[in-house]
């Protein structure tokens, strides 16, 4: 759709009118003689009379482009510009930073969807947070992978395809076999500081307790909260093991409750996907867009129009004005 910026200089439409109108005519004065005895004087010679002053007028073709050159000129002043289809851009409504336990108690195969043959923790994990993601576009995930050390393995992005890729390319024990859950915690925060979403959710998986971590996960926790990080627990496997597999639910849930999240049990893939049905509803979908049309310059179009009736007048001009000159030279020339 076309559609114009200015107003104002159509005002100039009328300014040929009244220069017409108002103004006089630019003319060259020039010496005449004037004598009694014209008429005699013409019978004595016996030549015809002939105009003195050659007087060029505007046919209805230059009158034509010069009207129609002005307008465009005038169109050219009102700026009009071409406004596309509106364009909707979404904004991202919320981060999430999904922390992934890679230790080697994440083997265990004792996973599984509605009875069907039991997979390894990892592949769960991996198989229900894909599903979650695919149906939050207007969010941006990143992603932590954390064993002896935590390592930021998506940064923040709306890349889905992009995470998903990376996250299935994990495999337990690339982090070391340990299981270091304060340090992920403080790693998620450091990098949600470069975040300008207003809801930062850190969704922590693991399988297992704190192994020594330089900041302890009650004290990261302390950190996030002050942050304004929501940090959602999510305890896999058995909660019931002991020794190297125990599981400090204490801590997962203290962390959880600092923050203002919640804490989450799945000892199989079934519970896990209810637990991110119920982060849907703890976390609901939000969808900030912004609207524009994109808008191109058009006043180049009626100058070049305009430039093209100026060269059509000025082309019709030199020729009419040199065949009135030719005629009036050749009727000069049988005069006398």
């Amino acid at each position: 759709m076309i559609v114009f910026e200015r107003f104002w200089p159509l005002v100039f439409l009328f300014l040929p009118v009244v220069i017409h109108y108002f103004v006089v005519a630019y003319h060259t004065p020039r010496a005449a003689l004037r004598v009694s005895v014209f008429k005699q004087l013409v019978n004595l010679s016996g030549s015809q009379p002939g105009k003195g002053a050659l007087i060029l007028r505007r046919n209805i073709l230059q009158q034509l482009t010069l009207m129609l050159s002005w307008i465009s000129i005038v169109a050219a002043l009102c700026q009009p510009v071409w406004l596309g289809e509106v364009q909707v851009i979404s904004k991202p409504a919320r981060d999430f930073m999904m922390a992934v336990d890679l230790s080697g108690s994440m083997e265990a195969e004792d996973f599984s969807f509605d009875g069907a043959e039991a997979v390894d923790r990892l592949t769960g994990v991996k198989t229900v947070v894909s599903e979650f993601i695919g149906n939050r576009e207007s969010d941006r995930f990143g992603l932590i992978v954390f064993g002896d050390r935590p390592y930021l393995q998506v940064p923040f992005t709306q890349d889905h395809e992009l995470f998903t890729t990376l996250l299935f390319e994990t495999r337990t024990r690339m982090a070391g076999p340990k299981t270091m859950l304060g340090d992920a915690i403080g790693l998620a925060v450091n990098h949600f500081t470069s975040s300008d979403s207003a809801q930062k959710v850190l969704i922590l998986l693991t399988d297992g307790n704190d192994s020594g971590s330089r900041v302890p996960p009650i004290d990261a926790a302390q950190v996030a909260s002050d942050a304004g990080i929501t940090i959602h627990a999510v305890a896999i496997g058995d909660l019931e093991a002991s020794g190297e597999q125990e599981m400090d639910v204490v801590t997962l849930k203290s962390v959880s409750k600092m923050t203002g999240g919640v804490f989450f049990r799945a000892t199989n893939g079934d519970q896990l996907q209810q637990v991110y049905r119920a982060l849907d509803k703890l976390e609901p979908l939000e969808i900030e867009s912004e609207n524009y049309r994109p808008r191109q310059a058009l006043f180049f179009w009626p100058l070049g129009i305009a430039l093209i009736f100026q060269l059509v007048f000025q082309i019709s001009r030199l020729v009419i004005q040199r065949s009135v000159i030719r005629a009036h030279n050749k009727s000069r020339s049988h005069a006398l």
